[in-house]
């Protein structure tokens, strides 16, 4: 990001040796490095603004900042975790002989459903079925890429209730066949990779796509969803990010007119929900989704939603 915090730069060559080690060799994830460097930058500046040197901090003026800092029970909680890793670093290294943030309690929290508006399964079919994958030139009908790639996309998010981000990092490799099937293969957040196997219907959505794309021939280790070249129909060599997964999501939905709060992340809750609906075990759902707890899986079943609706429809206060 920018220079280290004054407190950090003035505790000498072993702040700046714990700083480093911290930020960029422990943790790889490029969301987490940015997440926790801001949370530690903006304790670190609120210290300096207090009058207080780093060796000077307490584990009641992290106490104070958290309860000043506000927000949601999760946005402190990060803030805490990074404080308790970054000052740990500082203890290893001899920069501070305490960590003031280890004997601070996080704050609870009990989620008992996700935040994340799932998409109906007729709304899906209709984000798919509206896709344009043809258009006329010269009074020929000739292959949409675009719509082609966009309809791969949100089928993929539809049929295997992968995250955006996972979409983004696919390769031609990722989309594998054994001689029976095509499968997926998954880079997850984290490290984990995870092998899908393909539905016919997403095969040929697929299949499709690179057909028209012509990237059957290109090499394996390349991005399987491109970017566009601005406004034109033109793939690049460039993959999607998944912030642009995201906005792609956005687009399609308002050209179906459906709502623009739903995300790629809705029909991961959708594909979760409708399959615990089905009676498909929670253990094969939660490794279909990815999860390392089943209590997280169950944050996207949204069946006892349904259900509170039906009972509210029943109350008999009426104003017709």
């Amino acid at each position: 990001m920018h220079a280290m915090p004054r407190l950090m730069s003035e505790a000498g060559a072993a702040a700046g040796f714990a700083w480093d080690e911290f930020f960029y060799a422990e943790h790889h994830n490029p969301h987490t490095q940015q997440a926790y460097q801001r949370a530690v930058r903006r304790f670190l500046g609120w210290c300096d603004g207090q009058g207080k040197g780093l060796t000077e901090i307490t584990p009641g003026m992290v106490g104070k900042y958290l309860v000043g800092l506000g927000g949601s029970p999760a946005k402190r909680n990060l803030h805490l975790s990074a404080l308790r890793g970054f000052f740990d670093r500082l203890v290893q290294r001899h920069v501070v002989v305490l960590n003031p943030a280890s004997s601070v309690k996080g704050v609870k929290e009990h989620v008992v459903e996700g935040k994340t508006p799932e998409i109906t399964i007729d709304q899906a079919q209709t984000l798919l079925k509206c896709i344009r994958t043809t258009y006329k030139k010269k009074g020929t009908q000739v292959a949409n890429v675009v719509g082609l790639r966009d309809r791969a996309i949100l089928a993929t998010l539809a049929y295997t209730a992968c995250r955006a981000g996972a979409v983004a990092k696919l390769r031609l490799q990722d989309f594998q066949y054994d001689g029976e099937q095509y499968a997926l293969r998954f880079h997850e957040k984290g490290g984990k990779s995870r092998e899908i196997p393909v539905r016919l219907d997403l095969q040929r959505i697929i299949l499709a796509y690179l057909d028209a794309a012509g990237l059957a021939t290109e090499q394996k280790d390349r991005p399987l969803f491109r970017s566009t070249v601005r406004r034109t129909k033109q793939l690049t060599a460039r993959p999607l990010t998944s912030k642009a997964i995201g906005e792609l999501v956005k687009r399609r939905l308002k050209d179906a007119e459906l709502p623009t709060r739903l995300s790629p992340h809705s029909f991961r809750v959708t594909a979760i929900t409708d399959l615990l609906t089905q009676g498909v075990p929670l253990d094969d759902v939660q490794y279909l989704a990815g999860h390392a707890s089943p209590r997280t899986t169950r944050l996207y079943d949204r069946r006892q939603k349904k259900v509170t609706r039906n009972i509210v429809e029943r109350i008999s206060i009426s104003v017709e």
